[in-house]
């Protein structure tokens, strides 16, 4: 096989702008529900898993968790998504995020830690619909405003992110309300806002994008092959390259992530503070997104992701160099999210156009899986890289794998391969 899969020449007329448009809204506006009820719980989940297990030692299990369950829904959601279309598929996806919030609800009263940590579990598939969002972006957009259609879907999850973790006091209050254990609330905000997501989707493509895309003369089979994506991976070098950008990408964001809120309190910072800290790192991940698929348009998507890759290598530096002053963590914080959208936003379009149209959703599904196994082990491995070597020697560690991650993207922009394929361009 070629370093590009070849398209199909015969296509069906554009659906239009206007289309495109309204898939854009639609997507938008789940992100929002998403992205609020993810930001309500990105930092209590490594609370609360503290609190009900007795050890600060196991707080990094929640983001594990999270991302595993992530990890293991991705191809299932895929797979739906070729068989049913985008619409059925992001309505799952959102149903099993809420039963996960009434899960952890439920373990936290009961103060059962393995069915919690289930919990966690399905709540991933709030992160996983989230990125099947993304490459829904993708499915009717032109090569010449791929990723920036991609990135202002990434972008609109700025929204209910960034006001998420700020709910964190009213989320107490509303946890009391309710007669319901410390750190619950923000997970029944996640629950209504999911509940809320699962009707924009189910409601609003029709009809379904990905149907559109593969109704453009291309042949395609009716059951799709379990391995295809890896099949592709093995066999297709831009596909292997461009999904270990995006995953190596998210180890380096998670594991770092995952670990300020227990620093942070450990050293004497208050919720307030934490809250604030991880409110300007989500920020970072999506407030500037559509600059970044602007300049991947523009630049090149390799390029983007040598830049993101670099504010990835700052931000660890002063990990390393300012542990121990909120400060420099809050602004190491920053451009770790910053850098994770350069990264996320030109791998993923890279990761779409490395294939032809009728294998992108199981490219997509197996991209999203090694991705959140990725941000799992980063997850897991960074509490006792914490406890052994502090916060300073976390960040260090991590260079290793943005050091990885620069090698592959430099052989992508000098192989020519993170440009659209030419069937298409």
């Amino acid at each position: 096989m070629t370093e590009t899969s070849t398209a199909s020449t015969a296509q069906t007329p554009d659906p239009g702008p206007e289309f495109q448009r309204k898939v854009l809204t639609v997507l938008a506006l789940g992100q929002i529900l998403g992205g609020l009820g993810t930001g309500a719980t990105l930092a209590l989940g490594a609370l609360l898993v503290t609190e009900v297990s007795g050890s600060s030692a196991a707080s990094g299990l929640a983001a594990t968790m999270n991302t595993l369950g992530a990890a293991i829904l991705a191809i299932p959601l895929a797979r739906l998504a070729q068989r049913r279309g985008r619409r059925i598929s992001l309505t799952t996806g959102a149903l099993v995020a809420v039963a996960g919030a009434a899960v952890i609800v439920a373990a936290a009263a009961l103060n059962v830690f393995p069915l919690l940590l289930a919990g966690m579990g399905l709540l991933g598939s709030g992160m996983a619909l989230n990125l099947q969002s993304r490459f829904a972006a993708t499915d009717v957009a032109p090569a010449r405003t791929r990723a920036r259609d991609l990135s202002l879907i990434v972008w609109s999850t700025t929204v209910g992110s960034v006001v998420g973790p700020n709910l964190f006091g009213p989320s107490e209050t509303l946890g009391r309300v309710l007669g319901l254990p410390q750190f619950t609330g923000g997970f029944v905000i996640a629950l209504c806002a999911q509940v809320l997501g699962a009707i924009v989707y189910f409601i609003g493509l029709r009809p379904d994008p990905l149907k559109v895309a593969l109704s453009r003369g291309e042949s395609v089979a009716s059951t799709p092959s379990p391995a295809g994506g890896f099949t592709l991976l093995r066999t297709v070098p831009a596909a292997r390259r461009a999904v270990l950008v995006v995953a190596l990408s998210h180890a380096v964001m998670v594991g770092l992530m995952s670990m300020t809120p227990v620093h942070l309190t450990t050293h004497g910072a208050t919720l307030s503070a934490v809250g604030l800290t991880i409110s300007l790192h989500v920020a970072g991940m999506y407030a500037l997104s559509p600059v970044f698929g602007w300049l991947a348009d523009k630049l090149g998507r390799a390029a983007t992701v040598l830049a993101g890759q670099a504010l990835f290598a700052v931000a660890l530096v002063l990990t390393w160099l300012g542990a121990d002053h909120q400060g420099l963590v809050l602004a190491a914080l920053i451009l770790l999210g910053l850098g994770w959208s350069a990264s996320t936003v030109s791998g993923s379009t890279m990761v779409t156009e490395s294939v032809a149209t009728h294998d992108r959703p199981g490219l997509q599904g197996t991209s999203d899986l090694t991705m959140n196994l990725c941000g799992a082990a980063g997850g897991a491995l960074a509490g006792p890289v914490l406890a052994l070597v502090g916060f300073s020697g976390l960040g260090l560690m991590a260079l290793v794998l943005v050091a990885i991650t620069t090698v592959m993207a430099m052989r992508s922009l000098r192989s020519g391969s993170d440009t659209p394929n030419p069937a298409e361009a």
